[in-house]
């Protein structure tokens, strides 16, 4: 079976036998081990609530979900390809994941978002950072409108592009998440470890799993294009409500893409406070459901290609506090040669990839800093202080060496999981 767990090492050691006053035997402690054992293991592949039923349904569930996965083999061989060229990691157990969210609209229902014509682009595109301890996450997006440089790309009828600068969501056009991923490094120097795509359908499926995500809507909304009426209030979003209202321009907000990004990453931080507060990650009986939306419509590296790949992913990140997990978008601008494209702002945007490259903390408007003993590894480890006092002339410390005493951290505009969308 395709990525099953290793179960050669849950047989426990027989322990000494204990005398007559000692109690049980050494064959009966043995074997409760072993029982332990067996129902941790299944616990955390998502499935253990079947753990006591018959040994094959717990195969049978776990080969499910393992086979929903689709491992982006193509990509790893192209990204290979160009090894030489891609950025060195810095820091020691932190980790890259670009998010891609495709407009395919392949699957039950998508039609009505559009025709199908075949070409997927990135619809969505995040920059998640994973510090190393697992302290923090920070999830940046990256607009598709984004004018930058994409490198000569592999097609996928083989042939090759020219390296051109063009908007963002044409290198996934025209050379799927290897050309994206290809495109962000080249970007920001950020090495990317992992990368998924997720189309409409996989984005559905999960909000409907966690039984709908809450928000708070200011005014009424009526949009026909999104096919979506909702009332002013608390509203609880099913999956397809859900995407309407992260997909929506023309009646919200002032219709731009920056304002569409802040909606997603408002509507992503409330998603992480329902599966965070209702221990979905922790429960097997509801994590299973959730697990099996999020395979069904997922592509990613063959290193994430499997239920225990996913699994060590979900485990790094979910005790991660809520307040910890930020949202921004990189500092962006319009375009000085056409307003409906964006470029960066510096050097505020190679502020923010410094700051990603070297893991060093990330601060949002109106965010507290975090204390010396929340730092990450690599911050205790370099006696890195992100933080200064309001004068801004703490001593700070990178990796490399003392930069100068008067340098306070960069902050950016953004929002945390831990944000009430009904403040």
């Amino acid at each position: 079976m395709r990525g099953g767990p290793d179960v050669s090492d849950s047989v426990g050691t027989p322990s000494p036998a204990r005398g007559p006053a000692g109690g049980a035997s050494a064959t009966g402690s043995g074997l409760i081990r072993r029982r332990r054992r067996r129902w941790v293991r299944g616990t955390a592949l998502g499935v253990g609530v079947v753990v006591l039923a018959a040994g094959g349904g717990v195969w049978a569930l776990y080969a499910k979900l393992d086979g929903n996965i689709t491992s982006d083999k193509a990509a790893a061989a192209e990204l290979a390809r160009y090894e030489k060229e891609r950025p060195t990691a810095l820091v020691k157990g932190a980790m890259n994941l670009l998010v891609i969210g495709s407009d395919s609209r392949a699957g039950d229902g998508n039609s009505r978002y559009g025709k199908d014509s075949g070409t997927e682009r990135s619809d969505t595109t995040i920059l998640l950072h994973l510090s190393a301890g697992r302290r923090s996450a920070t999830a940046v997006s990256l607009p598709r409108d984004l004018m930058v440089d994409v490198p000569a790309c592999l097609r996928r009828d083989g042939s090759r592009t020219e390296p051109m600068f063009a908007m963002f969501n044409y290198a996934f056009q025209t050379g799927g998440s290897a050309c994206s991923i290809r495109t962000v490094e080249k970007l920001t120097g950020i090495r990317i470890d992992h990368h998924m795509v997720v189309d409409f359908n996989g984005f559905k499926e999960m909000v409907d799993a966690v039984d709908g995500v809450e928000i708070c809507l200011k005014e009424p909304i009526r949009d026909k294009d999104a096919k979506l009426r909702l009332p002013a209030g608390k509203v609880t979003l099913d999956g397809e409500q859900a995407l309407g209202y992260v997909r929506a321009r023309k009646t919200l907000g002032d219709g731009s893409d920056t304002d569409r990004m802040n909606r997603q990453q408002r509507f992503l931080g409330a998603l992480v406070h329902k599966v965070q507060s209702n221990d979905v990650l922790l429960n097997p009986v509801k994590l299973y459901p959730v697990l099996d939306a999020a395979t069904s419509s997922l592509t990613t590296d063959p290193g994430l290609a499997s239920l225990r790949g996913l699994y060590e992913l979900a485990r790094g990140v979910r005790d991660i506090p809520t307040e910890h997990v930020q949202f921004l978008t990189v500092p962006r601008e319009s375009y000085i040669y056409n307003a409906n494209r964006d470029q960066l702002v510096e050097p505020e945007a190679e502020k923010l990839f410094e700051r990603l490259r070297t893991d060093s903390p990330v601060v949002i408007a109106g965010e507290v800093p975090r204390d010396s003993a929340e730092k990450g590894p690599a911050d205790a480890d370099d006696d890195y202080s992100a933080y200064g006092p309001d004068d801004g002339k703490s001593e700070a410390r990178r990796p490399d060496g003392p930069v100068a005493a008067d340098s306070p951290a960069p902050t950016f505009s953004g929002t945390t999981a831990d944000e009430d969308t009904c403040e």
